[in-house]
């Protein structure tokens, strides 16, 4: 069913307005699908000039901005590890604008919006630890 973001039948008072017109097709909205971590898929959809919107249904890898660096490098997800907009899609590892995600980098936060860019860019909040150098022995 399609979702109708048209101004509504009833007043706050409870009556009724009279219609002026009829629904126009601007008025439909799309429903909204997730971006899942996974093996990338990305649907198009047709918008109001026949301009295209990508969204993405499925991701498998983000582009990860080092702030220290300055420097842009492909990683791939992990994981889910914080999501603000609603705690449940971290088990349901759903990418949004703001989640925290487990990248190869380490913890990114996304700063693009999945659904409407078509692609996921993210910020390098915490790289990992480099493993400490073994202690060598002083040699006498």
């Amino acid at each position: 069913m399609a979702l109708w973001q048209g101004r509504s039948r009833r007043k706050p008072s409870g009556g009724r307005y009279r219609p002026f017109r009829k629904k126009r097709k601007f008025e439909i909205g799309v429903e909204q699908q997730f971006a899942f971590v996974g093996p990338q898929k990305v649907k198009l959809y047709r918008t109001r000039g026949r301009n295209q919107k990508v969204r993405i249904l499925n991701a498998e890898f983000a582009n990860v901005i080092d702030p220290r660096t300055g420097k842009t490098s492909k990683s791939k997800i992990i994981t889910v590890k914080e999501n603000s907009s609603n705690p449940h899609f971290v088990t349901r590892n759903i990418i949004t604008k703001g989640a925290v995600l487990q990248t190869d980098a380490g913890l990114a936060k996304v700063m693009s919006r999945p659904g409407q860019d078509g692609v996921i860019n993210a910020v390098l909040i915490e790289a990992p630890k480099a493993p400490a150098a073994p202690a060598t022995p002083p040699t006498a």
